[in-house]
């Protein structure tokens, strides 16, 4: 195996870094355990449902960014598809008492469930289909 083949980031097409089998269901599992402890929470928190549907699409303009290549979508889609960001942005919510923060937190991390519980996965700079849960629109397992 070439270098460029180990690398993330300049994988081949075969996707040798996809996590497969139980890891795969474990992942996906865990994107659907984000979801509902966050439409829970959110509920619990009396958060408005129409500003959840209005915004839960949201962090998906970040793949505008594949405009300008795979590498600079793959950064700006992974940056946002993280739960970093609705985690640093809770911890602001409590620091400052700003209940709308803790709303959008919510609605970024059930978003981010969602896309993970159906299988897209964080991008690789190859191309938005080649993902660290497999290649989007292609089995599991199957290979190129």
């Amino acid at each position: 195996m070439t270098s460029s083949a180990i690398l993330p980031g300049s994988r081949s097409s075969s996707s040798p870094f996809a996590v497969t089998g139980v890891p795969r269901i474990l992942l996906r599992l865990e994107g659907l355990a984000a979801i509902g402890a966050a439409v829970w929470a959110y509920q619990l928190y009396g958060g408005g449902w129409g500003w959840f549907a209005a915004l839960l699409l949201v962090p998906d303009f970040s793949m505008f960014a594949y405009l300008a290549g795979p590498r600079a979508g793959a950064i700006a889609y992974n940056a946002v598809h993280t739960y970093v960001g609705p985690c640093l942005l809770a911890a602001l919510a409590w620091a400052t008492h700003a209940s709308w923060f803790a709303s959008l937190a919510l609605i970024w991390i059930a978003h981010i469930g969602i896309d993970r519980a159906l299988g897209y996965g964080l991008k690789y700079a190859t191309a938005f289909s080649d993902t660290h849960l497999g290649r989007i629109g292609r089995a599991p397992n199957s290979v190129t």
